[in-house]
């Protein structure tokens, strides 16, 4: 069965390059499984896989230089814009025919409608890493001018009825994403995994919180802000580890010198954070949305409890509320502040939370996860070989 991936660059460092990375790797390692990769925008001699991608995974980097548009102000950057988008077009059909996929498939946030109005004999399949109400929504643009975000929410709009009309499946990562894109032919929901090596599980004794994740408005840093100001007050001893990039990583960290809060310390991108896990004793996350939230993932599996907002979409469906940690009211700072204090306080709750967690993770786990795939391919190939 031949396999293939359309994705901007695989060296971006997020979750959905990391899971698909893993997916490739595991499926390629199968008999009878031929998969490639086609990248948009990664120049392969400046810009390195983030993630570990097998020698048996073929990586087709088009190169298309579209950066060079923001060398334009509007009305021009809209034709440069076209020019490129136009090449994209004509060599990722060039890359599709020369491959002959039995199944091409794309992902919701970026590119998902080039996929779909490419020629191919295999099936047209979306991965939604990042939910449909988000993508279709204006709230990651507020900092645009006026004319860029009429032209992203019309964009946006036909971008997502194109993907709906057009893909033979929709993949969802959570069941509350796969309401929204009730309007499309066909919707499967299958949960990410996490593959992390565990190095060792927390013993929960340490007084140690910690959040990971990327400094941009979705993941709700200034929340964060605000809870820790009322916690730190009433727990003097316990600290905060951060770990994580971003575009806002400098206006947190002046934020939290303005606030004058205590024992926060925010930390670069690391690939050793299993045991970063392993020495805290509660995970936290304050998102705005989430895909799907490996974070809380990988938490679980170490034993940690957690406290999250109810935020859309997953961290409800990762999260038991009140058996593996706590799922907080979407936006509420002085509940999480209260809930996170409680776990704080009682190490006996954080015992059986981080029992819990472990016994949750194993939903999870990838081998059970990865027979979904394969039994989804299956089907979408049914009756063609």
């Amino acid at each position: 069965m031949k396999l293939t991936y359309f994705i901007d660059s695989l060296s971006y460092k997020g979750g959905a390059e990391r899971i698909i990375s893993e997916k490739m790797n595991y499926l390629s390692a199968l008999d009878g499984y031929e998969v490639s990769v086609i990248t948009c925008y990664q120049f392969p001699d400046t810009m390195p896989n983030s993630y570990y991608l097998s020698d048996r995974v073929r990586q087709i980097n088009l190169c298309i230089p579209a950066h060079r548009q923001y060398q334009y102000s509007y009305p021009k950057r809209f034709w440069v814009k076209w020019h490129y988008h136009r090449m994209l077009r004509s060599k990722l059909q060039e890359a599709v025919d020369a491959i002959d996929p039995d199944i091409l498939t794309g992902v919701s946030y970026s590119l998902g409608d080039v996929v779909c109005r490419v020629r191919c004999r295999g099936a047209i399949v979306i991965e939604s890493h990042e939910a449909r109400f988000f993508t279709a929504s204006d709230l990651l643009y507020k900092q645009t001018s006026n004319l860029s975000k009429t032209f992203t929410k019309f964009y946006r709009s036909t971008y997502l009825r194109t993907i709906e009309k057009y893909a033979d499946t929709v993949v969802t990562l959570t069941e509350s994403d796969a309401l929204e894109w009730r309007k499309a032919k066909r919707v499967v929901t299958i949960p990410n995994f996490s593959s992390m090596p565990i190095s060792r599980l927390s013993d929960g004794n340490s007084k140690r919180i910690i959040a990971v994740g990327r400094f941009e408005w979705q993941k709700g840093y200034d929340r964060l802000t605000a809870i820790w100001r009322i916690v730190s007050d009433t727990h003097p001893d316990w600290q905060l580890d951060i770990y994580g990039e971003g575009s806002l990583k400098n206006e947190f960290v002046n934020s939290v010198k303005e606030n004058g809060l205590r024992n926060v310390a925010v930390h670069d991108f690391t690939t050793n954070i299993s045991d970063k896990y392993a020495e805290s004793s509660i995970c936290i996350l304050t998102s705005r949305f989430e895909g799907f939230s490996l974070v809380l993932l990988e938490a679980l599996r170490h034993g940690l409890p957690c406290v999250t907002f109810n935020c859309p979409f997953g961290p409800g469906e990762v999260v038991d509320d009140n058996r593996c940690g706590y799922v907080v009211e979407d936006g509420n700072i002085g509940s999480f502040a209260e809930r996170l204090c409680s776990l704080m306080d009682s190490h006996e709750t954080r015992k059986l939370f981080a029992a819990a967690a472990i016994e949750k993770a194993k939903v999870y786990d990838k081998d059970a996860i990865m027979d979904k795939w394969i039994s989804f391919y299956k089907s979408m190939t049914k009756g063609k070989h």
